[in-house]
This record gives structure tokens, sequence and C-alpha cells, in this order.
């Protein structure tokens, strides 16, 4: 087997084979190649699983920069990792375009108690009668600890092994292709964690040049990005190619600071078309991005950056701030029946428009005839909206059971690609909080003192902020799947599936012009045109809202009286907290 490894400024390196024998250290010789900087040295009887780390001018052995596997933690030896052994069944897979497909957001470590591949696939069959169509899942590169959120990864390329490691992430993606899954893996390449980052020793891959909130910007335009950025792209082919991964999901993009005459993520889009070709099915790139900027997922041909789709937190901040009153901090702009009419209508909120939270104008107004709903991931609930909270209370949490309901109707039958945050969809009673595992004291105690600290600033008192180094915060998290046929939690469930079923069963809820999107509203009442229905809100006491189209059939209804939605000549009586979607005879009115 052939060792190879990037590190420009190196006089000596040295391969560290470990065997039965014991660890063997091989002088390896510069050849430039593939690039300017690289090392090579051939090592006969290596394979899949051999360890090996390597020495730079006689300092200690350190894991591979492009390492595949870390059996031993982040600080011990790589292990290859021989993608020729996955066993696939998958042959028959021809894969599915991110658009307008229904989000699955999955987290290996808390989706169960046992937190591994193998334990989550297990539970594929829930997702499929749900009406999933992509399962999400957070980050699985390899992390200090045991478990974790996974933003905190130090080696890109390698699977986290308490999950199970390489071999098991090929086999959840094979089981999920089975069932009809496709698979998205987000993927963090704008900031490595804070414990077993080693890259720095072997070349540049930061610059002072910019400025990150994690401090150092990775480097995408200074001298040595060429090989940087060879380092994130070749990462992101590897999970298509080698995982048979369907899209990637891309965290904070902004915070991708590149000068560059071509911005990195135009690079990675190109070359992914180029990879989609080859295979022979769709690939598909999203983005997280606060930029509020359909240049994001406008073809690089066009001087856009070539991504597929993008989150899209307006649609979440507007209805969560309508359905639960809360205005504080990047809420504050939000929470009118206005403001979410025009973000189911435009996209975005801050389009041009003053935003309070950053101080300044932000945002572009989307081009609605050249870009649909469904470049854009709509949602109520995600790991950041939920985790970031002081106690990472769900909105379920927040607002009864009908307000829930509503939310729900209103995104995952709206104009844009749904995304529902795992547990969501039976209204999960366990929180979903901020988790770390760090076995050095000094670093664990730092992120538990940042984190009360944090949020004792917004007037929280410290010991009611979970201590994210308690093994109990974790535990708080994963999800009870002994609560899913139980009364009200089975009952949000059925709403989901009749929602997601609906959605599948009538072009109308699944067209994403904008154009053809209209909401009405008034002070407690809010009614989305969808084609041929009407999603139906009140709040409050309930009403009798006017429905355009003449009404002819309640389709779906959930409510928190005891009373059904009523049919009027020219609307619907809903009574209390309730939701219907109503089927009308002239979708032109």
């Amino acid at each position: 087997m052939e060792f190879g490894v990037w590190a420009p400024g190196a006089h000596e390196v040295e391969v560290v084979v470990e065997s039965e024998e014991g660890s063997q250290a091989h002088a390896m010789t510069r050849t430039d190649l593939p690039r300017e900087g690289w090392w090579h040295r051939q090592v006969p009887g290596a394979g899949h699983g051999t360890r090996y780390s390597f020495r730079l001018d006689g300092s200690d052995p350190r894991p591979d920069p492009r390492s595949g596997w870390q059996p031993d933690g982040v600080h011990g030896p790589s292990a290859v990792v021989a993608p020729l052994t996955f066993r696939w069944s998958d042959s028959g897979w021809s894969g599915r375009d991110a658009r307008g497909a229904v989000f699955y957001e999955l987290h290996v470590g808390t989706f169960t108690p046992e937190g591994t591949f193998a334990a989550a696939a297990a539970h594929l069959d829930h997702l499929v009668d749900l009406g999933v169509e992509v399962v999400e899942v957070l980050p699985v590169s390899a992390f200090d600890g045991r478990w974790g959120w996974g933003y905190d990864g130090v080696a890109p390329y390698a699977v986290h092994e308490p999950y199970g490691g390489p071999e098991a992430f090929a086999a959840f993606v094979d089981a999920c292709h089975a069932k009809g899954l496709a698979v998205a893996l987000d993927c963090v390449y704008n900031h490595l964690g804070p414990s077993g980052n080693y890259l720095g020793e072997f070349g540049p891959y930061f610059t002072d040049k910019h400025e990150t909130p994690w401090g150092a910007a990775v480097n995408l335009d200074d001298e040595g990005s060429v090989e940087v950025r060879r380092w994130i792209v070749d990462n992101a082919l590897r999970w298509f190619r080698d995982f048979h991964v369907d899209a990637l999901r891309l965290d904070a993009v902004h915070a991708l600071v590149d000068d560059s005459p071509v911005h990195v993520l135009q690079q990675l889009a190109d070359e992914v078309a180029e990879l989609s070709a080859h295979l022979g099915r769709p690939l598909s790139l999203v983005a997280e991005s606060d930029l509020n900027d359909a240049a994001m997922v406008t073809p690089t041909a066009e001087g856009g950056r070539g991504m597929t789709a993008q989150w899209d937190d307006d649609v979440h901040h507007a209805l969560h701030a309508w359905l639960t009153g809360e205005r504080q901090g990047y809420y504050a702009d939000f929470g009118s029946p206005e403001v979410l009419a025009t973000t189911f209508t435009e996209a975005f909120w801050h389009a041009e428009r003053f935003s309070s939270f950053r101080g300044e104008d932000w945002g572009r107004r989307v081009d609605r005839a050249r870009v649909g709903g469904h470049s854009f991931l709509g949602y109520l609930q995600t790991h950041d909206q939920v985790g970031n909270r002081a106690v990472g209370e769900r909105i379920g949490a927040l607002v009864p059971q009908a307000r829930l309901a509503a939310g729900a109707a209103l995104y995952l039958l709206g104009p844009f690609t749904p995304m529902i945050f795992m547990g969501e969809e039976w209204d999960a009673s366990t929180p979903w909080q901020f988790f770390t595992d760090f076995p050095d004291p000094e670093l664990g105690a730092a992120v538990s003192k940042g984190r009360r600290s944090e949020f004792g600033d917004h007037g929280w008192s410290a010991e009611d902020v979970p201590d994210p180094q308690d093994a109990a915060t974790r535990e708080r998290s994963v999800l009870r799947w002994d609560e899913v046929g139980d009364g009200g939690h089975a009952r949000v469930l059925r709403w989901y599936t009749d929602l997601l079923a609906l959605r599948r069963a009538e072009p109308d809820l699944r067209a994403d012009d904008l154009r053809d999107v209209r909401v009405d509203v008034d002070e407690n009442w809010v009614v989305l045109h969808r084609g041929a229905f009407r999603v139906v809100v009140s709040t409050g006491s309930g009403a009798d809202v006017p429905v355009a189209g003449n009404p002819v059939e309640v389709v779906l209804a959930h409510t928190d009286a005891p009373h059904t939605p009523e049919l009027l000549s020219e609307g619907v009586r809903l009574v209390g907290e309730s939701v219907a979607v109503v089927r009308v005879a002239n979708p032109g009115a």
C-alpha cells in the first residue's frame, strides 16, 4: 500500500505503521505529486484496518489529515479504509434530487439509546411510513469523546467510531437505499473542533487573513490554499463516491471566507456535477447560509455558487415567532401574520429590509420567476433552533398541540422543501440539549462554564442551564420510542403522516412557483393558498374564516376543541386553536 501526506514545510516525514510485530517507521520521499509538498512511501502488507500515523521532523506521530478511520479516538493512529471491502446491495438505486423531497434531520447519537448506525437503521420503517424521502444525518466526522452534536469534528474524513465507524455508516446508507430513502450528510468545512486538531502541524490549513466565530479561518485563498481547497472538495466527493451518499448539507457556508476568483463552493459545485454525470445519479449540495441571497442556489455558469438548495431560517423564524409570541434576539422582526405571509410568498423576510438583530439592511429579494420554492428548505424545528435554546425545549413544550399542528401543516404543505427534526413528528417529550464529552477536564470545564455564562448574560440562572459535560444532558436528549404510540403523541404522528400522504398525492401541494402562492391574514387567522387547497389556521378562540374559491371539503383537520371545522358558504368555521386543510372548487378565486 502507498501512503501519502501533504506536508510542504517538513524536512523529513515518516509513516509509522503498526503490525503484530510492533510499530515500524518508514522514511517517506518528497515527490511533489500530485502537487507540491506531497510525500509518499509504499509499505508491503498494509491493508484495510492497518493502523498508521505520520511523524514530521522527528516530532510525535500524528493522525492522517485525510484519515478515514480513527478506531482509537482522534488522538490515536489512523486506520486504513478500503471502500472495496464495503458490502453494497444498492446497485439498483437511481438516486433522488433534494429539491422538493421530504427531509428528516437525524442525530445518530440520540436517535436511539444505543446511539449507533445499526440501532438507527432499525427505525427506518418508521421514516418510510411517515413519508420521509431524505434522511439528513448530522455530522459523523470523528470528534473527541463518546458523544456530542458532531460540529466539533477534527477528522472530516473519518467516521466517528462510537457510532460504528466507516463500515457501519456504509451499511446504514445501504439500508436506507433498500427502503427507498436517500441520505444527506451534514459536513462541516468552516472550522474544526478544539481537541485533536493537528492540521496546522502539517501545513497552512488555516489563515489569519480572515476571522470566523471560531477563530482563524480555514485557508481558502492564502498561500497553500490550493491544497486546502483540494482537501475539502476531495472529502465531499469521497462521501458521494465511496459511501454512496446522495446529498451533502454544508454547515454555515457564510463562514467559508474566500476572496479567490472562483469561490470554493463554485469549485465544489462544478466537480460534484461532473461526478454526478459520471455516476449517473443526482448529487445534491444543500447550504446553510444566513446571507438570504438566492445567488447561493444560482448555477455557477450564471455567476452563482451552484448549490442545489439552501436552508431558510426566515421560514422557521416567521412560524416560530407567530406561534409562540417570542420576540427576543433574532425573532425581533418576526411574529406578525403579515411577516409570515411575506416569507411564504417571497422566501425571505429579510430581503433588502432592515434587520434589527444585525443592525443593517439584509439579504436580497428572490427573483421568483427564476427561483422556485423548492430551492429553500423550510422547517418548524432544527437541531440548532431547539438545541441552542438554554434548556433545549422543543416547540411542543412552548405552545398547545394544535399550534404545533398548524405550524406543521403550513410548512409541510407550503412551497418549500420541507424538513422535519427527529421526534417532531410525534411531539417528542424529550428536549434536545447541547452536550459534549471532552475527556480533557480543563476543556470540559471551560465548555461548561462558557455555556452557562452565555445564557446567564440573557437572564438565565446558571444552575438552570444543563451542564454539557454531564452525561445526563445527553441522556435527556435521547428520543423515547416508547411514547410514539401513546395518546397525544400518536395523534400528532397521524397528523404528520396524513399531511405528507396528502402532499404526496396532490401535485398542487408539491408545486413550488412562489408567484402562485398567496397568504390571506387577519389578527387571529391565516389562510395559505395552494392550488385547489387552502390551509386555514385560527388562533385564540377561533373564527369564521373567509376562504376564497368556494370551499367544498375539509380534507384534514386538527383542533383542540370538541367541535370539528364547519364549512360555511364562503369560508370555514374554526373553534378554538384549529387548523383545517380545505379543498375548493374554484382554485383561481
